[in-house]
């Protein structure tokens, strides 16, 4: 019976593999930042609607959010997509592929809902990338997960793996004032808001011998004055804080922070952060739904290299770590064979309007579909999540 279920699923992702692809390629060609995405929500949301999901989008009061949900089922499975880019190198962490394997995976379980006592979300979920405004933050403290049992979405890397090891961040921006002044005539007027900024970064350089190892600290300066004979009065960071887990994210980000602050007390600057109290959790690996997805990813012939010590320094970080705190969640990677290419990179986004992308997409996609049916077929595994 399963089986059958799980075949009928997978050929309809199969028949459905153009639509999936054409919007994974469409996306791709046409990156949009977080709480910008405009095209690609709305792309999504007429697919899935044209497909018989109800659609709701705007929702958490976020423009670019949407939930699509099919079927009226006890069990309760969420599909989240993720369709954001990033600034100048686009789809390079492979978003583009997140949302269109959700798709590929709702599609196939909604075609077999009648025997399946099961209702399917695809979540919308913007601005994964903003780090401090991530959208399944605001869509967690707004209720839109609340009715969700379970919570699945995968993640293009270079490499397979069930359970990646994603770490706690928080992102926060940094602005300095000073004053003008003539930087030859009367420098000894102005108050220099570029200095506040290079101590800041001297400051954390000295830090980071006393940062426990697991710990990453790492920013920018887009902003420092405007003209060279000019004492800049104004200056800008925006930086990332990340450790294991969000006990230790906060200590670390309290020491830097004061490294921050050396700047302005050294140069007389005023200093004003913006951000960093809505931190990514690390993700928590339901165990039941990893060995689920972990199954059916081998029966794909998927393999998979949690274990292997080539990447074992590889950690990221997500907002979907707070949707793992309340919800049973996995966010496996599902390899594309780019290494030593990884994500955030040109060529990573190249990468992912390929063939070989594309064909991992959809075994994603399956894996997914495949997963959500498993948990509701499962006796064992529904009876855990209907009682969370």
């Amino acid at each position: 019976m399963k089986s059958a279920i799980k075949a009928r699923a997978q050929a309809t992702i199969l028949k459905e593999r153009q639509t999936c692809l054409d919007l994974s390629h469409r996306i791709h060609a046409h990156p949009e930042l977080g709480h910008e995405e405009v095209r690609a929500c709305g792309w999504i949301s007429e697919l899935l609607a044209d497909a018989g999901f109800e659609v709701e989008t705007g929702v958490g009061g976020l423009d670019t959010a949407f939930r699509a949900t099919a079927g009226t089922g006890a069990l309760h499975v969420a599909l989240c997509a993720e369709y954001d880019a990033l600034p100048r190198i686009g789809h390079a962490c492979g978003h583009n592929m997140i949302a269109a394997s959700a798709v590929a995976a709702a599609l196939g379980v909604r075609s077999v809902l009648d025997d399946l006592d099961l209702t399917i979300t695809v979540m919308g979920t913007p601005a994964e990338e903003v780090i401090d405004r991530g959208g399944k933050i605001v869509m967690l403290e707004t209720g839109v997960f609340d009715d969700v049992h379970a919570a699945l979405m995968a993640h293009p890397a270079p490499f397979e793996a069930a359970t990646p090891t994603m770490i706690a961040a928080a992102g926060f921006d940094v602005s300095y004032v000073g004053r003008e002044a003539h930087a030859s005539a009367a420098p000894e007027v102005g108050i220099n808001a570029a200095d506040a900024a290079v101590i800041a970064q001297v400051a954390l350089g000295l830090l980071r011998q006393h940062l426990p190892r697991t710990s990453r600290v790492h920013g920018i300066v887009d902003r420092a004055g405007e003209a060279p004979n000019v004492i800049p009065a104004d200056a800008h960071a925006r930086y990332m804080v990340r450790a294991p887990r969000l006990s230790e994210l906060r200590e670390v980000q309290a020491r830097v922070i004061k490294c921050f602050e050396a700047g302005a007390l050294a140069t007389g600057a005023t200093m004003t952060v913006r951000g960093g109290d809505k931190p990514y959790a690390e993700v928590t690996h339901a165990p039941e739904l990893v060995s689920l997805y972990r199954s059916n990813g081998t029966s794909l012939g998927r393999e998979f290299c949690d274990d292997d010590p080539t990447y074992a320094h590889f950690q990221a970080s997500t907002d979907m770590g707070n949707v793992s705190s309340v919800i049973p969640s996995i966010h496996p990677f599902f390899g594309v064979g780019t290494w030593p290419v990884v994500n955030h990179q040109p060529e990573f986004a190249d990468f992912c309007a390929t063939p070989a992308a594309d064909d991992a997409l959809i075994d994603a996609g399956t894996c997914l579909a495949w997963t959500a049916i498993d948990a509701v077929v499962d006796d064992s595994v529904r009876e855990a999540l209907l009682r969370r």
